[in-house]
């Protein structure tokens, strides 16, 4: 039986040049072995998710979500709590395109996206869980987290990511720290912090050097809990992001590797969840790291060879972790002033 493809697409992502590629993009997943066919979200809240879901149930061997991350989200969420599920194939046409960026798949140009998809590769990617929903990219809790709750649909479309600058600079002056009590594999944090973010990739609302380090398929999430208090110090913590992520060494910042996080609010102060870029729900909340759990169509040949852990061996993967373990135990007493480690 032949493979079949379900392309999802927003006709109103981005500045909506989606449709008019949409024929190219059916030649193209044809010619590359599947019987293909298209729907186009609607109004109706939880279109795209529930057609995904109608999509994996029917048999459909591989699903497409054409738009925005948020398009990308809802599809995601679609089939991520079944059984089955089919590969996953990205096409972006949204304002910042966080995850296609992640898979160094083409942002401006939905034919060359869909070559992509045609090329075959792909990497099992992991999948954030908070409670009921699913996400992909990135979920956070503060004050900054909630931007994109404030920049209406119609300004990312006309503006794209200035749109998002803009709102920023003017959140700024505004920005206060709040109470968080954050449990996360082997400790915790409970204090004061402007925001925490919990990331999958190293994309992260247009930036590459937030999380520089992100693995995509190895069950660890990047946690950044950012302790900065004021103006001066964000903008100090976000020059150190543009120079070469030096942010992740400064004591503002705690930056570690976790399979799961709890969070919660302190004193009863609310603390809305922002999930890829969405409001989420507020805390208490659990996340989850869902290990390789979706199989993801990506551009792996520009992919840095430390972001994907599937290429290597069991054995290397074990004597990596045993090194960062041992050094991770090492204190002052084992170097010498030369730098020279001990007996």
């Amino acid at each position: 039986m032949r493979k079949r493809a379900r392309i999802i697409y927003n006709p109103t992502s981005g500045r909506e040049a989606l449709k008019s590629d949409l024929v190219s993009i059916l030649d193209i997943i044809e010619n590359a072995g599947y019987e293909t066919s298209a729907y186009a979200t609607t109004a109706k809240k939880h279109s795209a998710r529930d057609e995904a879901t109608r999509a994996a149930q029917l048999g459909f061997d591989l699903v497409i979500a054409a738009g925005g991350d948020g398009t990308i989200n809802e599809v995601a969420n679609g089939i991520a709590g079944l059984k089955h599920r089919p590969k996953l194939g990205v096409i972006p046409a949204g304002t910042t395109n966080d995850y296609a960026r992640a898979l160094k798949i083409p942002r401006d140009d939905p034919v060359a996206a869909a070559k992509v998809i045609a090329k075959g590769n792909t990497v099992k990617m992991d999948v954030g869980q908070a409670g009921e929903k699913y996400f992909i990219n990135i979920a956070g809790g503060g004050l900054l987290t909630e931007l994109t709750y404030d920049v209406p649909s119609q300004f990312k479309s006309l503006f794209g990511y200035l749109a998002y600058l803009a709102k920023g600079a003017e959140m700024l002056p505004r920005m206060k720290p709040i109470e968080m009590n954050l449990e996360y594999d082997g400790g915790s944090f409970k204090g004061k912090a402007s925001m925490f973010l919990l990331a999958l990739t190293n994309s992260v609302g247009g930036f590459e050097q937030i999380v520089p380090d992100a693995s995509l398929d190895d069950g660890k999430f990047t946690l950044l809990v950012v302790k900065a208090s004021n103006i001066a110090e964000m903008l100090h913590l976000m020059a150190l992001v543009l120079n070469g992520g030096k942010h992740i060494n400064d004591k503002r910042v705690i930056y570690i590797k976790t399979s799961k996080l709890v969070a919660k609010p302190v004193n009863n102060n609310k603390m809305m969840i922002n999930i890829d870029g969405e409001y989420g729900g507020d805390a208490p909340m659990t996340f989850k790291n869902l290990k390789q759990h979706i199989e993801i169509f990506a551009n792996t040949d520009a992919l840095p060879e430390t972001s994907i852990t599937s290429g290597r061996t069991a054995a290397e993967i074990a004597a990596e972790e045993h090194f960062v373990k041992g050094v991770e135990k090492m204190n002052g007493e084992d170097i010498d002033g030369n730098g020279i480690i001990g007996k």
